[in-house]
């Protein structure tokens, strides 16, 4: 499998970006709501330390997708057989991840900044954490959670569909072997 993709099967750079993107943001999720269920601010700001680097690494891996779907790759075709209606459902929803994830980035940074929260976060005391509900980023982030977890359910749904109900092997071609 080479780095670059063809016409029937994603690269290894693409398929390892998607992969990584998708555990990282498996963590995000789970951090995420962990966070704004805790009241110690201590245990919060724990908690952060591990959400906010992780969504870090998620931006960069983003820009890197987008720039190298723009530059360097070309994404393979549509599944052969594919009611156009699936086509273009596919793509809304893969666009709609990056409009939600851009979207929660922005808004997690908006938040740290606004509240001030960033000396905290990364390395001062925990108990003075900032309530983030008082910031009005604090409501795109957590409604573009719960719309995340709504877009990999169908993203996943569709792809299992795909695999064992049209057994079209939809699976195959985001994966590391041939």
């Amino acid at each position: 499998m080479g780095l670059k993709s063809t016409p029937e099967h994603h690269g290894a750079m693409i398929v390892t970006m998607h992969w990584l993107t998708a555990l990282l943001m498996i963590v995000l999720v789970a951090t995420g709501f962990r966070a704004a269920d805790t009241v110690d601010p201590v245990a919060k700001a724990a908690i952060l330390r591990v959400h906010v680097p992780i969504a870090i690494a998620v931006l960069a891996l983003m820009l890197l997708r987008v720039g190298w779907w723009w530059g360097v790759d070309r994404k393979p075709h549509p599944v052969a057989g594919s009611p156009r209606w699936q086509e273009r459902t596919a793509r809304a929803i893969h666009l709609l991840f990056y409009v939600v994830i851009f979207g929660m980035i922005a808004s997690g940074i908006g938040m740290v900044a606004l509240s001030g929260a960033a000396p905290t976060v990364f390395g001062g005391d925990g108990a003075l954490l900032p309530d983030f509900w008082k910031y009005p980023p604090r409501v795109p982030h957590g409604f573009g959670a719960r719309l995340l977890l709504a877009l990999v359910a169908l993203h996943a749904g569709a792809a299992l569909y795909h695999q064992f109900v049209l057994r079209d092997h939809l699976l195959a071609r985001m994966w590391f072997s041939r």
